[in-house]
């Protein structure tokens, strides 16, 4: 049995969990999700409390066992608190700022990139070299961070680009032309 799925999800005071057949409805503060799980898993409710169980003992069902708590644990702890992503911008002239309700990426092309973030997600451009992507869904918020990190990710030699914050870049040492004889 899976350490993970085993473990209860406690519910906050202001987050509503139902159950519906396959499908997990949670509405908190922040907003409001809805998932189906596989009919392997049986999701039950209990007061402050979301238990996940494997129907059978089959390898398939075990193997979602802990992924489907962890998804519930995500929308549980996502209309309670939400979840956030810093990008930072790196090399001369590269910036970012608001454009309406998208972005406008200058990024070292010839064009400026503009992005319009989807449903849900609220990115907020707190200088011009970084920014934080927002929202309530876990999966697209880091689906959204990375397709923005995407736009140009970091390169090796001079370590311009979008890079995550705190993310380490390797650096290569660039070629050197020797002179020989």
């Amino acid at each position: 049995m899976s350490r993970i799925g085993k473990l209860p999800i406690e519910i906050p005071e202001q987050v509503k969990a139902n159950v519906d057949g396959q499908t997990v409805h949670v509405k908190g503060p922040l907003g409001e999700l809805s998932r189906v799980v596989h009919r392997v898993i049986e999701v039950k409710t209990d007061g402050n409390v979301i238990t996940v169980h494997p129907r059978d003992e089959t390898k398939f069902a075990r193997s979602l066992h802990g992924l489907s708590r962890s998804l519930l644990k995500n929308m549980v702890v996502g209309v309670s608190e939400g979840f956030s992503k810093e990008l930072e911008i790196v090399g001369v002239g590269y910036k970012a700022e608001q454009a309406g309700d998208g972005m406008k990426f200058s990024v070292g092309f010839w064009h400026p990139i503009n992005y319009n973030p989807p449903d849900g997600i609220k990115v907020e451009v707190t200088s011009p070299t970084t920014l934080i992507v927002k929202g309530i869904d876990k999966e697209l918020v880091g689906q959204v961070a990375a397709v923005i990190r995407g736009f140009r990710p970091p390169e090796p030699y001079k370590g311009k680009g979008i890079r995550y914050k705190g993310e380490r870049v390797r650096r290569k040492v660039a070629k050197t032309v020797g002179i020989g004889m």
